[in-house]
């Protein structure tokens, strides 16, 4: 498979329509292809190691290469910043009590971009839109310390029945090494 990277891309300017075709068009393409030589694994949802990782979406962090995981390994929830929000209690239980994952692994990374924004954006938002949005940013300053915050967040949830294996780290996106931080 081949791997592209931001630099091997259209600049921002030319990455939505390209020769007539938005991203999102080869995106179905690329699908058709893979669906072409596609097998069904014969995997049903419940993943074989049992864990959930919970990540930053930042797209540079291929998580099932750098944990060295292959398909129906693990649950992956992501989101802006890799935070424990109230959708990621969500999915973690719902991962736990009907999937049977006992393990959860937090990954926050280096130069993410929830160290550059404040809650502020949400009053620009309102003030642009004309209306507040509900959700927080999650914004933060210290990985390391939004880290231990979501490792808390897992460990106190009245609705996560496992919650004796829940570690968090930090991705150096320069080195791709873990860093594990220590919850106290």
């Amino acid at each position: 498979m081949d791997m592209t990277t931001s630099a091997s891309v259209p600049a921002a300017s030319e990455s939505a329509t390209v020769a007539d075709h938005t991203v999102t068009d080869r995106l179905v393409e690329a699908n058709e292809r893979y669906a072409a030589a596609f097998a069904d694994p014969g995997m049903d949802a419940r993943p074989v190691q049992r864990v959930a990782v919970v990540a930053c979406m930042d797209a540079r962090l291929d998580l099932h290469a750098a944990l060295g995981l292959k398909l129906g390994d693990c649950h992956t929830i992501r989101n802006a910043g890799g935070v424990v929000t109230d959708d990621v209690i969500r999915s973690l239980t719902i991962s736990q009590r009907a999937l049977g994952t006992r393990s959860v692994a937090l990954i926050h990374h280096t130069g993410c971009g929830m160290e550059t924004i404040t809650e502020e954006f949400r009053h620009d938002l309102e003030l642009e839109v004309g209306q507040r949005p509900a959700w927080a940013v999650e914004a933060f300053r210290d990985a390391d310390q939004d880290v231990r915050q979501s490792i808390e967040r897992v460990r106190t949830s009245p609705f996560l029945l496992h919650t004796e294996d829940v570690r968090g780290f930090v991705f150096d996106v320069k080195t791709g090494l873990l860093r594990e931080v220590d919850p106290a």
